[in-house]
Order: C-alpha cells, then sequence, then structure tokens
C-alpha cells in the first residue's frame, strides 16, 4: 500500500508533506504558547496541523521502509545502506517528537480555549509552554536531520 504509485516511491511524494506540516506545526505551537492574544486565532490551525503533521510523518515513515525492503531486494547493501538506515533512525525520532508536539499542542489548545471562567492555573500554563518549545524545537531539529540524510542517501551530498 505505501510502495509505489503508478511506479513512483510514495514515499517521495509524502516527505514534502511532512517537511512542510512539521515545521509548520511547531512554528504555529510556539507561537501559541508564547502569545497568548494570539490564540483565538491560531487555534484551529494548530488543531489541523496537530493531526496532519504527525499523520504525513506516519506515512513518510511506513513508506520509506517499504522503499528500504524494495532496495536491499534488488540488491544494495554496504555504505549506501547505512546511509539509508540512518536516515530511518532520524524519520522515527521525527515522528516520535511530532507525536509529541502534536499531543502537547492539542491538550493546550483544549485546556486554554475555553470559555469559562476557570482558567488553566499559570504554573500549569507555564510548563506546556515549555514542553511546547521544547518539543517544537526538538521535531524541527529532527525533520531537518531527516531530509538532511534523506538527501545524502539520494544525491551523495553532505552538510
Amino acid at each position: 500500500m505505501f510502495d509505489q504509485i503508478n511506479g513512483m516511491p510514495v514515499h517521495a511524494l509524502v516527505i514534502h508533506a511532512a517537511v512542510v506540516f512539521v515545521p509548520l506545526l511547531a512554528l504555529v505551537a510556539i507561537a501559541y504558547a508564547v502569545v497568548p492574544r494570539w490564540r483565538t486565532k491560531v487555534g484551529w490551525a494548530a488543531v489541523l496541523l496537530a493531526i496532519a503533521a504527525p499523520a504525513t510523518t506516519f506515512v513518510a515513515k511506513l513508506s520509506g521502509e517499504e522503499l528500504r525492503e524494495r532496495l536491499v531486494a534488488d540488491g544494495l547493501s554496504g555504505p549506501p545502506l547505512v546511509v539509508i538506515d540512518d536516515h530511518m533512525g532520524f524519520g522515527t525520532l521525527t515522528l516520535y517528537f511530532s507525536l509529541g508536539l502534536a499531543a502537547v499542542t492539542l491538550i493546550m489548545v483544549f485546556l486554554t480555549l475555553r470559555r469559562s471562567e476557570r482558567r488553566l492555573p499559570r504554573v500549569a500554563e507555564l510548563g506546556l509552554t515549555v514542553i511546547m518549545v521544547a518539543l517544537a524545537a526538538v521535531s524541527g531539529y529532527y525533520v531537518f536531520k531527516t531530509g538532511d540524510t534523506g538527501a545524502q542517501a539520494v544525491w551523495g551530498t553532505t552538510s
């Protein structure tokens, strides 16, 4: 299912969505956490990106595993396979951190967009803000590392 579409590797098609949605989630999560007056304006985007970013990252991971299996079956081995395995490791971490960021973002939106008189305690809001910013930074780093090692695997480039 995640191998090819009309002869084109699914991985090559879906990685671009993950490369766009994960950094967008990171930016919107930071804006949501750090600038409370923007929350009513960016809350909907935070929720949508919290769903889209991990979903596209998950599909990219599964399609990458399928692509690797096909390349190994076609005889790929040695140093190129090591680069692909490094890429896959970074991709897995990108998935985990984007899932964490998505979960914390959804929790923060749910707890802060309530219209009731009961507000989230300041210390809890500050704690969630710190966690969101940290997860956003780590997610951004790993999406970069995943893309960089993917480019090395395909094009043989180094940064």
